[in-house]
């Protein structure tokens, strides 16, 4: 298996200069634009072949530019019990990384819809959304054990993700502030029918509605 370049030899030294690329990408993104491996490297002081041995192209440095949260929870440590309540705390904070990290997301979304691309670019990548969202309806399991509470994770995070972010300010024209916050309402509104009505059906399951 190859060895990552920035693994090999001074490692101290080229993490820093990793590093400086993807800050130098991050302020680039936060200008709006989108920058190539070479704009980067200028941005960064650092050379063009140097900076291209970290990044072999512009799709690898803008993953690296997305923000990489590797907590397995979102809730404090002392949770609340309530579901809605849990949701509640754990969408404040997704929305609130949504807009902290605005440019990024967006640069990762448009390249994960690039033609001939796979569907998981760096936005979906790992469904890290997903499982902070199953960790705050864990308490269904025990109150609603017929619930699907994945495919009712997944239904909350495709409306209120940077995707769903994007039509609401760019097509929808809210504010901002707006868009967070009627994604934080869509989050209650979708906890509060699943538990009316049973949660997202399986395809062809033919339940009735209410059912």
């Amino acid at each position: 298996m190859a060895i990552p370049y920035e693994q090999t030899g001074r490692r101290n030294q080229k993490a820093r200069t990793r590093e400086a690329l993807v800050v130098a990408a991050r302020e680039l993104l936060a200008t709006g634009v989108t920058p190539t491996v070479e704009e980067a490297a200028a941005h960064a002081a650092v050379s063009r072949t140097t900076a291209y041995r970290y990044f072999p192209n512009q799709r690898a440095l803008i993953g690296a530019a997305h923000p990489e949260i590797d907590r397995t929870s979102l809730l404090p440590d002392d949770p609340p019990d309530d579901p809605e309540e849990r949701l509640e705390l754990v969408v404040a904070e997704t929305t609130r990384i949504v807009l902290d990290w605005e440019p990024q997301l967006r640069a990762s979304l448009r390249m994960s819809l690039e033609p001939g691309q796979e569907p998981t670019g760096p936005v979906l990548r790992r469904g890290r959304v997903i499982g902070w969202l199953e960790d705050a309806l864990a308490p269904l399991a025990s109150s609603h054990p017929g619930l699907d509470r994945t495919r009712l994770a997944t239904a909350i995070r495709a409306a209120t993700g940077i995707e769903a972010f994007v039509w609401m300010v760019d097509v929808g024209g809210l504010a901002r502030e707006e868009a967070a916050s009627t994604m934080r309402w869509t989050a209650r509104a979708l906890l509060r029918a699943a538990l009316s009505d049973g949660g997202p059906e399986p395809a062809g399951s033919g339940r009735p509605p209410g059912g």
